[in-house]
């Protein structure tokens, strides 16, 4: 056996605890610009994520070291980027810290009391929902006043969104006010259309792409709409969030707001 084979399978087998924390050692050092800004507001605080755990929450932007304790949300008990779930005390984060794991959608978190959590987290899960301004509504109602929302979205210039025209905040507001589901499939045909399959290998052709994508209710892969810095500054503002941060980067859009009183 190679030492790549050896290497390849010895990883396969480590512990997920063990792994998180080899992966957040191999980022030491590599912090992306206003990180301790961030971390110095959620410093000893007890949070919850939606769709994580998240690779960048352990590496550039470093949360999960410093955090009190951490909840988790997912959509379903089996998710294609986490594998099958359990609800309850399973929502291991980072080594062996680990907190609650609701499975919920991302629009309805009925089942958590209005301000429950000092901060919440999301990153690349909002393009996923087709009622982010509901989905927002929620997660900054679970949040005390005062409290901190740190929201990472897609940079479409990096991905394979780059060909599809950001999506006006009046679309939002009418998906809001009409109550529009999670089985949505609106920009379906935009999608198929605009969509670059070279930058989404797991995708597959053509035809493959559009069966997922038909079956996005269950697996929630298709990003139903495309953000820039005006469109999430909007969307900050309808939540009731003052922005403190944001900032852009090659692959991603940061947004760091508190909730008003």
């Amino acid at each position: 056996m190679s030492i790549r084979s050896l290497r390849q399978t010895v990883k396969r087998h480590l512990p997920q605890p063990i792994k998180s924390m080899l992966v957040a050692y191999k980022y030491r050092g590599v912090q992306l610009p206003q990180a301790e800004q961030y971390r110095a507001h959620l410093q000893d605080k007890v949070g919850l994520e939606i769709g994580g755990p998240s690779t960048l929450f352990a590496t550039e932007l470093p949360i999960y070291q410093v955090v009190q304790g951490l909840d988790g949300v997912n959509f379903s008990a089996s998710t294609i980027w986490e594998g099958d779930l359990k609800a309850g005390n399973t929502f291991r984060f980072h080594g062996w810290k680990k907190g609650r794991q609701f499975v919920a959608d991302a629009t309805d978190l009925s089942r958590i009391d209005s301000a429950s959590y000092d901060f919440l987290l999301s990153s690349n899960c909002l393009e996923h929902v087709a009622n982010p301004l509901k989905a927002m509504k929620e997660w900054v109602r679970v949040v005390k006043d005062g409290g901190h929302l740190l929201l990472v979205l897609p940079n479409k210039a990096s991905n394979f969104d780059r060909r599809r025209p950001v999506t006006e905040f009046q679309h939002l507001l009418d998906d809001y006010l009409g109550d529009i589901g999670e089985d949505d499939l609106t920009h379906l045909e935009e999608i198929l259309q605009l969509h670059d399959l070279s930058m989404d290998p797991p995708a597959g052709d053509h035809e493959a792409f559009r069966r997922r994508s038909m079956d996005n209710v269950n697996n929630r892969t298709l990003h139903h709409h495309v953000f820039d810095r005006e469109l999430i500054g909007r969307i900050f503002e309808h939540a009731g969030l003052e922005m403190v941060v944001q900032q852009e980067t090659l692959t991603d859009h940061i947004a760091f707001g508190v909730k008003r009183s």
